[in-house]
């Protein structure tokens, strides 16, 4: 089999910072996949279960509901390596394209209080793993890189 194209990205040269994945053409229709890269691969500490459990949750949710991108998102959630997400999105986009709602989540992330969306029994298969206040140091720690990054967080080391 091909080697897939997540597989041929040098996680040994990768950084923190928000990337283009891929691009899939479907007739007219694109859809992006953003590679949101929490940890540096191999080098940092993953990102524990609970935390990534209830950053999935608040990001679907906050992604899903927004008045503007609501309905271009098509997918939010973890990578198996636990460093960071994947976000799907209708058409052609680029990483400047979703800073500003990036940014937008993470703060809602960080001032979040509640209940978290999802954590039921009826909604969720794991419902009771998750933990706020490490979500929001990991949202914390992210949204250090995407407040301001420069071109080296934003395109595929080569």
């Amino acid at each position: 089999m091909e080697k897939i194209a997540s597989f041929q990205v040098d996680h040994l040269r990768l950084k923190p910072g928000v990337y283009v994945s891929r691009k899939d053409r479907f007739g007219a229709a694109v859809l992006t996949t953003f590679d949101l890269r929490f940890k540096e691969p191999n080098k940092e500490p993953v990102i524990d279960n609970p935390a990534l459990h209830t950053i999935e949750h608040l990001g679907a949710t906050f992604l899903r509901s927004h008045k503007e991108w609501g309905p271009r998102i098509v997918y939010f959630g973890p990578m198996g390596c636990r460093t960071g997400f994947y976000l799907i999105v209708e058409g052609d986009r680029t990483p400047e394209d979703i800073l500003p709602v990036l940014r937008e989540l993470l703060d809602w992330i960080e001032a979040f209080q509640g209940d978290i969306p999802g954590a039921d029994p009826a909604e969720c298969g794991n419902w009771s793993e998750q933990n706020l206040n490490m979500a929001k140091w990991e949202s914390r720690c992210y949204a250090k890189i995407v407040r301001g990054p420069g071109k080296e967080n934003l395109n595929y080391p080569a």
